[in-house]
């Protein structure tokens, strides 16, 4: 594969959205979901291949950004099962944003 994309939501939303390189993979931290379908479209626009998105997008985020890429590249989702729940507790206690 010569071209990936990540796609994750940055921890503090007010944050400025940030792109990382490493090698074939490009990084992108964006302060919400609701802007990972104009991200996608543009990675594809500069030549990814395939785009995972991080964990927090649930169904609907995944749903809404092949939408947006129109099947032009394959579109994955990380999500967690249901014995990861404790720990992503202690990491994102309920009510913080």
């Amino acid at each position: 594969m010569r071209k990936w994309a990540f796609i994750y939501t940055l921890e503090d939303p007010s944050e400025e959205p940030r792109v990382d390189r490493i090698g074939s993979l490009i990084c992108v931290g964006i302060s919400g979901v609701s802007e990972a379908s104009a991200v996608a479209r543009q990675l594809v626009t500069d030549g990814v291949e395939l785009i995972e998105l991080c964990g927090g997008f649930g169904g609907a985020g995944l749903g809404a950004v092949v939408s947006a890429v129109e099947n032009r590249v394959p579109v994955a989702a990380v999500f967690y099962g249901v014995e990861a729940s404790a720990g992503l507790n202690r990491i994102f206690p309920q009510g913080s944003s």
